[in-house]
């Protein structure tokens, strides 16, 4: 009897996979690419319009599109972003975009596309609509799609992969053995459902030698591709939290400030070992965390009743809980289990508005001396460890270079205490006489007060 070699068995085992393979995915890859796009916005500041591009999704039929957390500088004021522009993949010419803002929970910015494109776009929920018939799980082959540069007119390319490991971090987290999407675009599997939403990759470690012998670390990113996505499970749920408003307001706030893991001695002590908890380092005062009778070295054990899922890495439950507070909205109360020392507590939480951020700080530029003041905000008195009731000044949020201000030595983030032996009480009071000494053609310098990493220094401004 004639045995068939076992290359030619695997050939007939594997002939109706490749073969549909073959059939199906140019079509299921040009279904596919139409809910990708490109995004195109400006950052206005003080001397330039920078521009800055990413990648988006796009999730319903109005032409809402998301693009990832990092894809816009979060110290940038949302009045700074300008000109959002969509391109479709391949395509030179743009169609206007309006910049909705950015989700809280999931880190997520949108924006929404004119109505003329939103014909050509297809929402990327429509691929997955179909139920799997299992879970995604461990070498299943995994595919995506990648956009090139905007001089080369954003045309989209085909990545491949399979699924090496999944994660909790929070989020699961899908891992592949090669880079399977650009950040921000979807992934599929071979039958075309969508399995994730791709996000930053992860950074490589390498070993450099130089000409000495000795090796130094390094970390490489692919900000292009990654292999890391967030499964569709985790992704679908969430598409409808549409901000309200650009500042993406209301936003939940506890104030338990410098969260940690536990360490694992700590927790060995305790006869905690199979328990997850994050030790508060600061209480922020007038929190909500404050009124609830948090206190710092408590150890979060429980949210409304639920233990902390044991996650890997340790530091991942911080996110989690950072999570847990950001898909609620401010009024929302809820139990929290803390263990201080020896005992278990049990407080009630109500969120609270979280206090304006940097990127809402009220600002003015002034041309000639070179910077720009913005406000004082609530995370300022964190970062430099004062009573949010004491005079708050101005902080300098940009030094033009090679101006008065930057010769005499000004940094950006100073914290700018007094003009002229004058202590500044507030922020109009701070831009007030910053606008005189503008304004006054004959005056030849003035004198700044400024803290700076807990110390404090004198700059002369010279003028003439």
């Amino acid at each position: 009897m004639t045995r068939l070699k076992p290359r030619i068995i695997a050939f007939f085992v594997f002939w109706p996979f490749l073969a549909r393979a073959a059939t199906d995915l140019p079509t299921l890859w040009a279904e596919r690419v139409k809910c990708t796009v490109a995004v195109e916005y400006v950052t206005e500041t003080e001397v330039a319009r920078q521009p800055t591009v990413s990648m988006g999704t796009v999730i319903d039929g109005y032409g809402t599109i998301i693009i990832p957390t990092g894809a816009i500088d979060p110290r940038a004021a949302t009045w700074q972003l300008k000109d959002f522009k969509v391109f479709l993949p391949g395509e030179t010419e743009s169609s206007p975009g309006v910049y909705l803002g950015q989700d809280a929970f999931t880190g997520w910015h949108f924006v929404r596309a004119d109505e003329k494109t939103r014909e050509k776009l297809t929402p990327v929920t429509k691929f997955a609509a179909a139920p799997r018939s299992r879970p995604l799980a461990l070498a299943d082959h995994v595919w995506g799609i990648g956009l090139r540069p905007k001089d080369e007119d954003f045309m989209p390319y085909f990545l491949q992969s399979y699924l090496a490991l999944v994660q909790s971090l929070p989020q699961r987290t899908g891992i592949s053995h090669q880079d399977v999407a650009a950040p921000g675009l979807p992934v599929f599997d071979r039958d075309g459902n969508l399995v994730g939403l791709a996000v930053a990759s992860f950074g490589q470690s390498y070993l450099q030698f130089s000409r000495s012998g000795r090796p130094s670390p390094v970390i490489l990113m692919n900000v292009e591709e990654s292999s890391a996505f967030v499964l569709a499970e985790d992704v679908l749920p969430h598409l409808g939290r549409i901000p309200k408003n650009v500042s993406g307001r209301p936003l939940a706030w506890l104030g338990a400030y410098g969260l940690e893991p536990m360490d694992r001695e700590v927790a060995k002590f305790l006869n905690l070992q199979a328990q997850s908890g994050a030790v508060v380092s600061e209480v922020l005062e007038g929190s909500p965390a404050e009124k609830a009778g948090l206190k710092a070295r408590d150890i979060i054990l429980a949210i409304d009743g639920k233990a902390l899922p044991q996650l890997k890495p340790e530091r991942v439950v911080v996110s989690f809980i950072e999570r847990e507070i950001e898909r609620r909205a401010p009024g929302d109360s809820f139990p929290v289990t803390v263990l201080r020392g020896s005992d278990r507590i049990e407080l009630k939480a109500a969120l609270g508005e979280e206090p304006k951020l940097i990127r809402e700080a009220d600002r003015k530029y002034f041309d000639r001396l070179g910077l720009t003041g913005r406000e004082f905000v609530y995370g300022d008195a964190i970062e430099r460890r004062v009573k949010t009731a004491e005079p708050t000044g101005l902080v300098v949020h940009y030094v033009k270079p090679s101006s008065p201000v930057a010769v005499a030595g000004l940094r950006q983030d100073d914290w700018i205490r007094e003009i002229d032996g004058m202590e500044t009480k507030s922020f109009s009071d701070a831009i007030g006489r910053m606008a005189e000494i503008e304004k006054d053609g004959d005056r030849p310098e003035f004198v700044l007060l400024v803290s700076r990493g807990g110390e404090t220094a004198v700059l002369r401004v010279k003028l003439k």
